[in-house]
């Protein structure tokens, strides 16, 4: 008996054992190595899109400076005397320029140096080889071209359109955002309430009354 038990045993392992082996998921496929050819049509891809690389590099570069460009108006009006604010706005500017005529090479060729080795993988895992000549064929066509080029006079149509619509709408906004960060930063006094502005206003109105009325006798 004790032998039959022990056989039954063994038995259920086995049955269990191998349930779990068809269960198991099977093993992911190894990727396919890549050839040559697909790295060079890759490298193909990034050279075609050299340009559109070194824009956002250069927009990246200057990003810095167009934010700080927004500070410099008031901080000039309010700190700088108003002989002096022509002077040391051409000297902010030319500041300003130094650093962009250094920023922008030494972004761009990083980036040129870092795209085979970040987009460059992504374009041979998700792009056959025959996806990548269609890809170059459509990026080097005389349409891409032309398309690519009035890329900037679209985005600039649609900015002035679209800024000009936008701000009435945005400034109130902008505004309060900009007055809860000061009151936050202790830069300004609180808003006064409306029952403050109102007694605030009806103090100079009742001593004008009073300044008007004949003095009595």
């Amino acid at each position: 008996m004790p032998k039959l038990v022990l056989a039954a045993a063994l038995v259920a392992l086995c049955s269990l054992a191998q349930a779990q082996s068809a269960s198991a998921p099977a093993p992911a496929p190894a990727p396919a190595p890549v050839t040559q050819a697909k790295k060079d049509l890759v490298a193909r891809v990034l050279q075609v899109q050299q340009p559109g690389i070194e824009a956002l590099a250069r927009n990246l570069a200057q990003e810095p400076v167009g934010m700080l460009m927004q500070q410099i108006g008031p901080a000039l009006q309010s700190r700088v005397a108003p002989d002096k604010r022509e002077a040391v706005g051409k000297e902010i500017q030319a500041d300003l320029k130094k650093y962009v005529d250094e920023a922008v090479p030494l972004m761009r060729d990083k980036a040129m140096k870092l795209a085979p080795t970040t987009i460059g993988p992504m374009l041979e895992e998700k792009f056959t080889e025959d996806e990548l000549k269609q890809l170059i064929t459509f990026l080097e066509s005389p349409v891409n071209k032309k398309f690519v080029q009035l890329g900037g006079d679209m985005q600039r149509a649609l900015v002035e359109k679209l800024m000009p619509e936008m701000r009435s709408a945005l400034e109130p906004k902008f505004k309060a955002m900009e007055q809860s960060v000061a009151k936050r930063m202790g830069m300004v006094p609180p808003v006064p309430t409306p029952a403050a502005s109102t007694g605030s206003a009806s103090a100079p109105a009742k001593a004008a009354s009073a300044q008007a009325k004949p003095a009595s006798k």
